[in-house]
Order: C-alpha cells, then sequence, then structure tokens
C-alpha cells in the first residue's frame, strides 16, 4: 500500500510502500476512503506523544470500506462503509465496562499507539466494540471530519458542557475543533461568541452561527470582552487550541457556576498551564477535560446530521492527496488553514 510515514519526529515525512495490514482475529482492514488531516498528528509527527513508536504512519480521522475481517467478527462484514473514533476501546476495561471507552485503560488510537490512515488501507482492532456505520447519504469526506474534532467537539458541548439552550457558549480558536463547538452551539439553541486572531476564521465562525466574534489582536482583554458581551460572561467556555493564555481566558471568562472544557491538547512546553483556582474556588467553576466520544454516541449525532441540524460538510477546507501531505503535516503548527484538510487521493 502507499502510505505517508517518517522514521524520525521532526523528519519530513515521505511516501513510500509499505506492507498491507491484515486483519487481527478481532479486527478489520478497512481501505481509506478519506482520511482528515489534524494537529494531534502533528503533535505525533514532533514526538509529544510517548504512544508512538518508529517508524510510524500517522492519521486518526478517517472513513472507508471493510476490505477484510478477522475470524472474531460478529458485527461488521466486507463492504461495509464505516468510519471509527480515534480513541477506541479494548471492550474489557472498567471503564469500558461502564461505557466510557474515550478514556479506556488500554485505549486502541489508530494513527498513535498504532499505524494509523494516512494510507490507502489500516487495520483496527477490537472492531466489534468501535467501528460505526455509516448512513449511506455521508460521504467519506464528510464522514472523515467527524473523526477527531466534529465528535470531539459533540461529546465536549453536549455531554461535558452540558450546554443548553439560550445559553451563552464562548469557543476560543477557530480551527476545526472550535468551528464544529460552534456549529453544534448554534444547534443546540445557544449564543455563541468566537475568539480567534484570524479575521478569515471568525467571519467562517459567523458564517456557522457565531453571534459575537472577537479578535483578540484588537481588544485589550479578552476575558472582559466575552464578559461584556455576555451580559455578565460565559455559562460554558472551550478551549479548542491548547494554550495557557486560551486556557487561562476560557476559565475566567465563565460566568458563576460556569462550566470550562479543554479540548485543545496541551502538550510539551505547554502541558502545565496555570490555572486561576481562586476563582474556580470562590465561583464553584468546573472544569472538565474531553478525550475523543465513545462509539455508541455516534448515534445521536449522525440522527442530527442526517435531519439537517448538523452540517459537518461545511467545515471542510481542502481536498489533498498523500503527496500534498507531506509538506501539510509539518506545516500544521501554523494555523494558517480555516477549515479541515482531507486526504482523499492517495497519489
Amino acid at each position: 500500500m502507499r502510505a505517508l510515514y517518517f522514521e524520525k519526529f521532526g523528519e519530513t515525512p515521505r511516501v513510500a510502500t509499505l506492507p498491507d495490514p491484515t486483519p487481527a482475529p478481532d479486527g478489520v482492514v478497512i481501505e481509506v476512503k478519506a482520511t482528515g488531516l489534524c494537529r494531534s498528528d502533528w503533535h505525533g509527527w514532533m514526538g509529544h506523544d510517548s504512544d508512538i513508536s518508529l517508524p510510524h504512519v500517522p492519521g486518526h480521522e478517517f472513513a472507508g470500506v471493510i476490505t477484510a475481517v478477522g475470524a472474531d467478527i460478529r458485527r461488521f462484514k466486507v463492504g461495509d462503509r464505516v468510519t471509527v473514533p480515534f480513541v477506541s476501546g479494548c471492550g474489557h476495561c472498567h471503564e469500558c465496562r461502564s461505557g466510557n471507552q474515550q478514556v479506556c485503560e488500554e485505549q486502541f488510537q489508530p494513527g498513535f499507539t498504532h499505524w494509523g490512515s494516512f494510507a490507502e488501507y489500516v487495520g483496527i482492532h477490537h472492531a466489534d466494540q468501535n467501528l460505526v456505520h455509516l448512513p449511506d447519504s455521508m460521504s467519506y469526506a464528510t464522514a472523515a471530519s467527524l473523526g477527531c474534532r466534529f465528535a470531539t467537539s459533540f461529546r465536549a458541548v453536549v455531554d461535558q458542557g452540558r450546554l443548553k439552550g439560550g445559553e451563552w457558549l464562548a469557543v476560543h480558536g477557530c480551527g476545526g475543533v472550535g468551528l464544529s463547538a460552534i456549529m453544534i452551539g448554534k444547534a443546540l439553541g445557544a449564543r455563541v461568541v468566537a475568539i480567534d486572531i484570524a479575521e478569515d476564521k471568525l467571519a467562517l465562525a459567523r458564517d456557522l452561527g457565531a453571534e459575537i466574534a472577537i479578535n483578540s489582536r484588537d481588544v485589550d482583554d479578552v476575558i472582559q470582552a466575552v464578559r461584556d458581551a455576555t451580559g455578565g460572561g460565559a455559562h460554558v467556555s472551550v478551549d479548542a487550541l491548547g494554550h495557557p493564555q486560551t486556557c487561562c481566558n476560557s476559565i475566567s471568562n465563565l460566568r458563576r457556576r460556569g462550566r470550562h472544557v479543554q479540548v485543545g491538547l496541551m502538550l510539551a512546553d505547554h502541558a502545565t498551564p496555570q490555572i486561576p483556582m481562586a476563582r474556580v474556588i470562590a465561583h464553584e467553576l468546573e472544569i472538565y477535560g474531553s478525550h475523543g466520544m465513545q462509539s455508541w454516541r455516534y448515534d445521536a449525532m449522525l440522527a442530527m446530521i442526517e435531519a439537517g441540524s448538523l452540517h459537518p460538510e461545511k467545515l471542510i477546507g481542502r481536498h489533498i492527496s498523500l503527496t500534498d501531505a507531506v509538506t501539510a503535516l509539518p506545516a500544521m503548527d501554523s494555523f494558517r488553514e480555516s477549515g479541515i484538510s482531507i486526504i482523499d487521493r492517495f497519489e
């Protein structure tokens, strides 16, 4: 198979012909039809993820068709159109048994713990517990765009943030995660404030439902600007970027008893940000992490998409080839892209 891989962290990746995967007894092989390019892949390429062993094939947001199944597979067959959460559960640990596969104690992550989807084929373990059937009406590119960013945002806003209609949602960072959160918040009937430093991303945020857009470079105090815009602070605030400043701003711009959700990864030098703990205590703020979404929760998200309440396809920025990804992956730290880049040509 053709695949993008790297042998050293931070070294320019390359496209090469690698052995095709074969299914484990509890696994399947999927022909990748589309896969998203995500900043999490950049973190992995940089060496920020201890789960990665070299050489490595990245990629964790994808959709495709099953081409082979293991002997123990019961729920899926060759020819099924599927996707998979980027955090997949083992199926037997305490967290999996309680329905929390997104924090599985022995989690399987294509593109991190195992070779991923920047390839023509990818092997998936624990398939019966983790694969998701795709609606016939959904394109592979749209399904791939759900992968990490949209599904993670859905859980962050709906399950962790418990956002309700009429509440204020603040979203710090208008990349793929942030724009997904904005769209989901709007669909739930919330009022949304978008915060970023790029006018093109803020314009897209407005198109997707943000009532107020704040360019943090144009205001003296982002926290106060959000409080003023919302009449006292957001009920729910999401750090979709993953930076000490946006994390602190997101917590500090909450109203009393507000809920902060950390989605943006904070690794390497950003792993231990300062938290305004005095405010957290005095205002009884709630702080949550959000790490993927369980396969069984996809039904609720897919139902909203099929009903026309959510339009994840609007978040797709450009379609690129596997060869294009050689330069696109190292450039993910620049935050230049508006929308999600989808690899759907393996040339």
